[in-house]
């Protein structure tokens, strides 16, 4: 590996690969996404670093997607400067600082022409319980990656586009592989949910579905108790971005196979083939997640345990919900030349507000791709009779109002809701 040379794709202009040592390997980026990074705010903040002597350098997934060819939506940065040491060279130069809730743990955010800037301290972990670390702070770059979850999360990237990369993050972010910094057991104890951030990087990084190290398998099955204690809301949070990624169907039969299941809200007896099955039909019509969840579910029951534990939204909760109930009886149209009808129908007749996305999501459960593009054109028509318009008539009972208003709805709906209100009105006869 020494001295090696390397060039790849993502890369432009001189390509520079050295070891400095065992374990650093360090390269020269110079690509349009990482050079359109450079704003007057950040160019502002760098100086700033610079001239009091502090290494700066972007930290994480920022990394990993400027690797990737991807210009990131956050940029986190990482430096050598204490939380104080950057108030005090802050306020020195009269640059604004928000939100500093972070601040125990070492970051600092700057907002200086109109852009904020995260940076946080490097730190090493002094103690851990599974979901919390104490930490200090350091000046060591390597002990700061040695703490971070994944290889291709732990990479630094230098202002002047060099790489820092202490665990072969680089070398597995091209060839496709998602592995735990160093022992995935210990990097799993120290917070349990990594384990569910595995599946969600796997489901980004890696280009087949079953490519796992089996020792990570393993360590991950064997700390799964783990993650009874974390919170419910943080366990979504990932299961959510596992479910609209790649691989998800395989990755929720993995997470089933390891006995994670039961300790993260979902149904011990889950119907996974029903996911895979759903998710192989729906895949290409980017389904919301509680969509591809409700496939496990068995039962309005399930549904309610699931928000019991991860705390979900009430609309996600109206989704799966909604799904489990009507995922088998809107199937079949009464009349073969019009298939779209029954959804139709369902819109016209709901009360609720939302009712044509949650059918949209119904027919990508379904497989209905031709009826879905349908409904994604389709406007809810306007029912043109109202309970003012039967007053006129001379009609003034409340309850016969309503009867009458559901008997010309019916008949509007049957004529494909073409009838105007005069055609309709006709149709009126009073006892």
């Amino acid at each position: 590996m020494w001295g090696r040379i390397f060039v790849h794709p993502v890369l432009t202009g001189r390509v520079r690969l050295t070891w400095s040592c065992r374990s650093l390997f360090t390269m020269q980026l110079k690509t349009k996404e990482f050079q359109s990074l450079f704003t007057d705010g950040l160019n502002g903040i760098a100086e700033l670093f610079e001239k009091n002597q502090f290494e700066l350098r972007i930290a994480g997934g920022a990394v990993r997607d400027l690797l990737s060819g991807k210009r990131p939506d956050d940029v986190d940065f990482a430096t050598t400067a204490t939380p104080d040491e950057m108030k005090s060279m802050f306020q020195a130069a009269g640059v604004r600082m928000i939100n500093n809730k972070g601040e125990k743990h070492g970051t600092i955010t700057a907002r200086l022409h109109n852009e904020n800037f995260e940076v946080t301290t490097l730190r090493v972990d002094v103690q851990t319980d599974g979901r919390h670390a104490e930490v200090e702070f350091t000046t060591d770059w390597q002990k700061d990656a040695e703490r971070r979850d994944l290889t291709i999360n732990s990479m630094f990237l230098g202002l002047d586009g060099t790489l820092y990369d202490y665990f072969r993050g680089y070398e597995d972010l091209q060839s496709r592989k998602v592995r735990f910094v160093g022992s995935a057991a210990q990097r799993i104890q120290e917070d349990y949910l990594r384990i569910l951030r595995y599946f969600r990087f796997y489901g980004r990084v890696a280009d087949q579905p079953g490519d796992h190290e089996p020792e990570t398998l393993q360590a991950i099955q064997e700390n799964a108790r783990g993650l009874a204690a974390i919170s419910g809301e943080r366990i979504w949070v990932e299961l959510k971005k596992t479910l609209t990624g790649n691989h998800a169907a395989h990755l929720l039969e993995v997470i089933y196979d390891l006995g994670l299941a039961q300790y993260i809200g979902l149904p011990t007896e889950g119907d996974v083939e029903e996911l895979k099955r759903v998710w192989q039909q729906a895949q290409n019509w980017s389904p919301k997640p509680m969509t591809l969840l409700s496939a496990l579910l068995r039962c309005s029951e399930d549904v309610d345990r699931l928000d019991l534990r991860l705390k979900i939204s009430r609309e996600e909760k109206n989704l799966g919900l909604f799904l489990v109930k009507h995922r088998r009886d809107l199937l079949k149209s009464v009349d073969d030349s019009d298939s779209l009808r029954p959804y139709t129908d369902f819109i016209i007749d709901s009360r609720e507000p939302d009712a044509q996305s949650k059918v949209c999501e119904l027919l990508k459960y379904q497989g209905e791709e031709r009826l879905l593009v349908e409904l994604k054109s389709w406007s809810i028509p306007r029912f043109p009779v109202s309970g003012h318009d039967l007053r006129k008539m001379g009609i003034t009972s409340g309850k016969e109002i309503g009867i009458i208003l559901q008997q010309l709805r019916d008949v509007w709906k049957k004529s494909h809701y073409q009838m105007d209100k005069d055609e309709l009105l006709s149709n009126v006869t009073r006892s």
